[in-house]
């Protein structure tokens, strides 16, 4: 059953009438106040985006190569901001584009070293930073970023091009140059990956390696609708500081170590070394291993050596050629390699779910007990980090 509405009593309809009027100044007031904020938000966006827009009229954006340039002016203030940057700063930036961050980093830093290989990019940042009156702390290398040398600088803040990701981070946490910070702007799904720990479905190699020489921290994710040309997906900002201290590993035996671990991540240890195959690529390499030591060690008495005893070495060499010689030695390595992971409790365990800690242990005994994962002494530069 409806209810008539009850008509208002004379003596209220004046207050009533007063409420109302108050209420609609108060929504046109705060209307008033949000729409100037919202129009000098909107005002920096359309200065940014119109010269882009301009920008866009000169040059093809080609998204095979990463080209999307963030537009958001909130977006870019708040990566500088996160960034710490101290006016004295030397900042690298990789992929300037057309130099929006460019300029925001040059109003807060002593000097920028912009790195891009397009020139069209280049003219179009060298001509902005010319109008702003930056020109003489900005420096451009016209260079491949994988492929040149960064000179000294104190901090990176960059929107990475997403197909050079991983080689770019590991030049950066793996390379000669100290520095203090990175602030990258990543493609969402590889920053996940970056972040993820033991146990997560997104912990990887990647995370290991640079984890082991460095921190990450989350700091926002950013939509695909505040670059143009728009990417097809979401993108997230990430700061990765380099540790005070770490191990004492040899870097080229961990990268080696860690790619045969996470190969089959969720496969369990002892399955991996199990394998024939995977036996005997590492019976290999701790012979080589062990030859170069050798050789070193008996390099003074080499000329020393009787005749008949080269040739009686010899014959064992040759013998120790044979199949039957090479089965019992790959066995001989087989039961060396399950006796580590089995006295240490590692051989039903999955790499997905073990710390660094865990696994600078592992390989510490394997490596005690003759088990190499690579032949080269030394590590060359941060590239094996992430080979497959």
């Amino acid at each position: 059953m409806l209810r008539k509405t009850r008509p208002i009593p004379s003596f209220l309809a004046p207050f009533t009438h007063q409420q109302h009027t108050l209420r609609k100044l108060r929504t046109k007031s705060n209307n008033r106040y949000t729409r100037k904020i919202h129009d000098h938000d909107h005002d920096d966006e359309q200065r940014i985006r119109k010269s882009n827009d301009n920008q866009e009229d000169k040059i093809h954006f080609y998204k095979s190569k990463g080209q999307h340039i963030l537009t958001n002016p909130r977006i870019l203030d708040s990566i500088v901001r996160k960034s710490n940057i101290n006016p004295d700063d030397t900042v690298l930036e990789i992929g300037p584009g057309t130099g929006n961050l460019t300029l925001k980093l040059l109003e807060v830093s002593r000097k920028v070293v912009a790195v891009e290989i397009d020139e069209r990019m280049v003219n179009v940042l060298n001509k902005r930073v010319a109008e702003s009156g930056f020109q003489d702390r900005l420096t451009v290398i016209r260079k491949d970023a994988l492929k040149t040398e960064f000179p000294r600088f104190d901090l990176v803040v960059a929107n990475i091009p997403y197909g050079i990701s991983s080689p770019l981070v590991a030049k950066l946490v793996y390379g000669a140059n100290p520095f203090r910070s990175a602030t990258l702007l990543l493609q969402k799904e590889f920053a996940r990956r970056l972040l993820a720990s033991p146990g997560d479905s997104e912990f990887n190699r990647l995370a290991v390696n640079v984890k082991l020489v460095a921190d990450v921290e989350f700091v926002m994710d950013v939509s695909k609708r505040d670059f143009v040309p728009c990417p097809k997906v979401d993108s997230s900002v990430v700061i990765i500081r380099p540790k005070a201290e770490i191990p004492e590993v040899n870097l080229e035996e961990w990268w080696g170590f860690t790619r045969t671990c996470f190969g089959k991540k969720n496969r369990t240890l002892g399955a991996t070394f199990k394998q024939k195959k995977k036996v005997m690529e590492l019976l290999r390499l701790s012979k080589k291993i062990g030859l170069n030591s050798e050789s070193i060690v008996n390099a003074d008495s080499s000329d020393c050596d009787e005749d008949d005893d080269d040739d009686e070495e010899r014959g064992v060499h040759e013998d120790c050629n044979s199949s039957s010689c090479l089965e019992a030695e790959t066995s001989s390595f087989k039961e060396k390699i399950v006796e580590v992971l089995q006295s240490s409790g590692f051989e039903d365990k999955r790499p997905s779910k073990l710390s660094n800690e865990e696994l600078l242990q592992l390989l510490s005994l394997f490596n005690q007990a003759g088990v190499h994962f690579h032949h080269q002494a030394e590590p060359k530069n941060g590239a094996a980090a992430y080979s497959s």
